[in-house]
Order: C-alpha cells, then sequence, then structure tokens
C-alpha cells in the first residue's frame, strides 16, 4: 500500500468509517471538485491536511483531476508587493480565460493560507509541469522584497502537511522554485535564496 493511501485509510478508520478505495477516490474528487464539502471543519482546519486553511469556495468553469503528485512549486505574484487575496488572483486568472485561479494556495501577509484551486485537480501555474506539481504561491514581489515571517511558517506548516498527504519527500529535489522548471524570475531572488531555509523549517514541522 502506498503512503498517500495508507493514511487516507488512517484518516477513515479514525472516524469510524470503512470505505472501499474506489469509493474514496471517487468521494475524494468530488470533494476536490466543489472544494466546499466539509473539507474544514469548525476550528478552519482542513480535515486532510490538518492546518488551517482559510476556505474561499470559488467556482471553475472546468478541472481534471491530477493523477500523480510529486512535487510542489512555490510561486510569487510578481507584479506587487500588495497583500494580494486568492479571490483578487482568481479574477485575474478568469480574466486570462482559464476555469479560474491556477494555484492550489495562497499564504498572505499575515500567514493566513487560502485555498485556490482543489488540491487533487490538475493546476494552471508551470508550464508543462502541471500534470504532476501543487502550486503554492506566497503573494507579494520578492526580487525587492523579503517574504514576511509569517509567510514563511506558515508555508513551512503547509509544504509538510502536503509532503506527508503526498508522500513527497520534504527536500529541496522535491520543493522546487517556478524558475526550476520554467524561464522566469519566479519566485523572485529574495524568496528564492530561502528556499533551502525554507526546506529546513518544512522538515521540522513533517
Amino acid at each position: 500500500m502506498k503512503r498517500r493511501d495508507f493514511l487516507k485509510n488512517l484518516i477513515l478508520l479514525s472516524t469510524g468509517a470503512v470505505l472501499l478505495p474506489q469509493l474514496w477516490k471517487a468521494k475524494a474528487a468530488e470533494a476536490a471538485w466543489n472544494a466546499d464539502g466539509g473539507a474544514v471543519n469548525a476550528e478552519g482546519r482542513d480535515s486532510l491536511l490538518g492546518i488551517p486553511i482559510q476556505e474561499t469556495n470559488f467556482e471553475f468553469s472546468s478541472l481534471q483531476n491530477r493523477e500523480t503528485t510529486d512535487a510542489i512549486v512555490i510561486h510569487h505574484v510578481g507584479n506587487t508587493n500588495r497583500d494580494v487575496s486568492a479571490a483578487e488572483i482568481d479574477r485575474w486568472h478568469k480574466n486570462n480565460g482559464w476555469a479560474g485561479i491556477g494555484y492550489h494556495f495562497v499564504i498572505r501577509k499575515d500567514g493566513t493560507i487560502e485555498r485556490g484551486r482543489p488540491m487533487d485537480m490538475l493546476g494552471a501555474h508551470c508550464y508543462g509541469e502541471n500534470w504532476h506539481t501543487i502550486g503554492v504561491n506566497i503573494v507579494g514581489e520578492f526580487d525587492n522584497n523579503e517574504p514576511e515571517p509569517a509567510q514563511m511558517q506558515s508555508a513551512a506548516k503547509l509544504l509538510a502537511a502536503l509532503c506527508r498527504y503526498y508522500g513527497i519527500a520534504p527536500d529541496r529535489q522535491h520543493i522546487v522554485g517556478h524558475r526550476d522548471y520554467n524561464s522566469t524570475a519566479c519566485p523572485g531572488q529574495l524568496l528564492y535564496d530561502r528556499l533551502p531555509r525554507l526546506v529546513t523549517m518544512t522538515r521540522k514541522y513533517y
């Protein structure tokens, strides 16, 4: 049994539910598509990741399931250092003709993690690599500005939770900057230089 399947089964057993793997997959896909199907409990914690996630309930015109997840791509907004929300990014991306926000998670300046695209769905954040990656946007412009400490702490907790859930090794090979895959300045030099430190922080929470 794969680590990810083991963790899913463990979650189900802890809630007293016993489902066949095929039924779990169907229900997980349904919950991911709706993005509001009880994924966040009363304390604001995501029921799968176990950390606080701000629900957004975005609507998407069309989405596809992502069958493989073996890496996490870090982004920044880039064109502004404002505290941009996931809702604003969703509007930008819809204006581009996309199904909706392309990132799976957005981390605000105060460290709040907002849900973007449902995490088991194909993203639109890294050309040619969306088929196997999760996209995390730490909002800001990090060529000339530094990320906030609260953002880095939240990012480490989120990355650790994602690594546990998907069975991804919490290392620099699997936690990458956008520029590691594509010809781009993203996620900004000052954040890119901090990725080794972010990985170290992620391991602590992992």
